[in-house]
């Protein structure tokens, strides 16, 4: 071959070596170039959270009667279980909660809600990829589907959200209850939705009692009602009594509750009291300055690791949200406005919307922000349950008692006429698009029959049917009314615009087991039936059960030994999605090696056809 030929295929071996190795650098460093990681399939959504179905956990523990017996530590114990007849052997499980685990034992009952970690005790374990998982006892939740009717509608809609599905419970194989299982909002879910290179995600809450493990165990509110008398309990000016939920009488507060956790804030948080709600400016997500130190509230309720730039540049990106500048490069516009339709549609005071200022988590990636919903158990105007017209009648730009003003992650909507304008269209677009009556219909055929032989739920099978009528009547209501106030244009008054006088939201479930009907408070049942006298009195045979772990492994030692049970083939894929996706971190050198053998052929290529 000539010196030409020699030059000509030189040159294409230097331009396939850049062009290789520039496409290397671009998947290696695609976040850092602005490119966006891909979400992807990890496994465990079409397992799980197939909510055609319920779904069988079977929870295998040595002392289980020791475990609940210290339940409100929130102690990690050791643990099988078995998902759907997949076994998972050295997982880790606590009682969580935040109110409702000391209402749960105050009740005498044992049904708390449990976090299950599959990564506990061994990081290579997880179900098909989920790391996580929520186990929700539907307590203050007569309908046994607030959560699960508001999770539906959010993913439906195309918010970005916690996958949801029904469970049975049985323990040592012994039936235990209906719950609703929750994918954690964690490492999972941020790869889910964001892919490996995900963003900064946190949990602001200034309350003590909602932003993570432990918050809120000490907390109840039937006892938060003592101390004005005694002086103990400074109530800031401007705090509204009525505005607690199921009224509110400041002399009734414990001995050992200490004010300054609800109205100090943590104390650089600034917190804020008033008509406006509870909470501290960081929880509110409002800039105060340029000081990391004067977010408390955000940085220790984070649950990625952050590091101080990460601080700088939410800050920056919360300036910007407060000034009302460059709203479209510090918010996700379009998931934060679908997070908003759905959220002010089921009218949860029990948010960042609310008096309490919290339940919510906030994601952060390259100083843009949004917003990822949490906890909906006392939605649809469960919190205050008071008067459902008022509930119902919410205006759609409005929600907050006393104005959004010091919420901007809401109030940007309405700074712009085109923002607002987007925000009602796509209140039409819910209302047309997410059939909110089959969704209660479907989940009322699939766990009737769970909910009849449930041995420790909170509420009656007549309290049930009761609650579930209440809340079709409900989604109705609040449906015409605000597809009329969307039609009028008034959207920041009450107007009074569909009747709801003939339902009662008490009928639903309310924040501390009671409601209202006129001034008199329903009682929820003071002592839950033990599981023997639920079972009995169910009439639930043994062919009307699903496959639990007494079958699986017998009672007594047997289903002690099940904790040294060899895994079936297949059940585990540690490290791994079930798609394949290696864990985060390993998608680069994938990357790297496939290049750098595609260079290597390339080059052996050229060298052999040049010779």
């Amino acid at each position: 071959m000539g010196m030409s030929g020699s030059k000509h295929f030189d040159k294409i071996a230097w331009t396939a070596t850049i062009l290789i190795l520039g496409i290397t650098i671009l998947f290696m460093n695609g976040g850092d170039l602005g490119l966006q990681a891909m979400a992807h399939t990890m496994g465990y959504e079409t397992r799980l959270f197939d909510n055609t179905k319920v779904h069988t956990v079977d929870i295998v523990m040595d002392d289980w009667d020791g475990f609940i017996a210290n339940a409100t530590s929130e102690e990690y114990a050791d643990a099988a279980v078995v998902i759907d007849g997949e076994v998972y052997k050295n997982v880790g499980i606590r009682a969580k909660g935040n109110t409702s685990l000391s209402t749960v034992a105050s009740l005498g009952s044992e049904r708390y809600s449990f976090k299950i970690e599959f990564d506990h005790y061994d990081s290579s374990i997880t179900y098909h990829g989920l790391d996580k998982l929520s186990l929700n006892n539907l307590i203050q939740d007569s309908t046994m589907m607030k959560d699960y009717l508001t999770y539906t509608m959010m993913n439906r809609f195309g918010v970005d959200s916690p996958l949801c599905s029904y469970v049975y419970i049985t323990v040592n194989g012994e039936d235990w209850g209906l719950y609703l299982a929750v994918e954690g909002v964690e490492d999972s879910f941020l790869e889910r939705n964001y892919g490996s290179d995900h963003g900064e995600l946190y949990k602001p809450d200034s309350m003590s009692f909602g932003g993570g493990r432990g918050n809120g165990r000490d907390f109840d509110m039937g006892d938060f009602e003592k101390r004005e008398e005694t002086g103990a309990l400074e109530v800031p000016e401007g705090f509204d009594a009525s505005d607690m939920p199921g009224g509110f009488d400041a002399s009734d507060m414990p001995e050992d509750f200490d004010p300054s956790d609800m109205f100090a804030g943590g104390g650089d948080g600034r917190f804020s009291v008033g008509g406006s709600g509870m909470g501290s400016s960081d929880v509110k997500l409002q800039y105060i300055d340029d000081e990391p130190d004067s977010y408390p509230n955000i940085w220790n309720n984070a649950k990625t690791e952050i590091t101080k730039a990460d601080q700088e540049r939410l800050i920056r990106s919360l300036k910007k949200l407060s000034d009302g500048e460059q709203i479209e490069s510090v918010v996700d516009m379009e998931q934060v406005m679908r997070y908003f339709v759905v959220h002010n549609y089921v009218c949860n005071d029990d948010s960042y919307t609310g008096m309490m200022v919290h339940n919510y988590y906030l994601y952060e990636e390259d100083g843009q922000m949004a917003m990822i919903p949490w906890d909906y158990n006392l939605a649809f105007g469960t919190f205050h349950a008071a008067d459902a017209d008022s509930a119902v009648n919410t205006p759609i730009d409005n929600p907050v008692s006393g104005g959004a003003s010091d919420r901007p992650m809401f109030s940007w909507i309405f700074e712009s006429e085109e923002y607002t304008a987007r925000y009602h269209q796509l209140f039409t677009e819910f209302l047309n698009t997410v059939d909110i009556p089959k969704i209660i219909d479907e989940a009322y055929d699939l766990i009737e029959s769970y909910v009849e032989k449930d041995p420790t739920a909170f509420y009656t099978d007549e309290a049930f049917e009761k609650g579930v009528e209440t809340l079709r009547k409900f989604c109705d209501l609040r449906s015409e009314s605000i597809s009329m106030q969307l039609d009028s244009g008034e959207t920041t008054k009450n107007m009074g615009c569909a009747d709801a006088s003939s339902i009662s939201l008490a009928d639903m479930g309310t924040m501390d087991g009671m409601g209202r009907e006129g001034n008199e408070k329903r009682q929820m049942p003071g002592a839950v039936p033990s599981r023997q006298e639920r079972s009995e009195g169910s009439g639930t045979g043994e062919a009307d059960r699903p496959e639990s772990s007494e079958r699986m492994f017998g009672k007594g030692e047997a289903a002690a030994e099940a904790m040294n049970v060899m895994l079936p083939e297949g059940t585990l894929h540690p490290g791994k999605s079930d798609a394949g996706n290696f864990v985060s971190g390993s998608t680069s050198w994938i990357a790297l090696t496939v290049s750098v053998l595609i260079l290597g052929a390339g080059l052996v290529i050229a060298t052999l056809y040049k010779r």
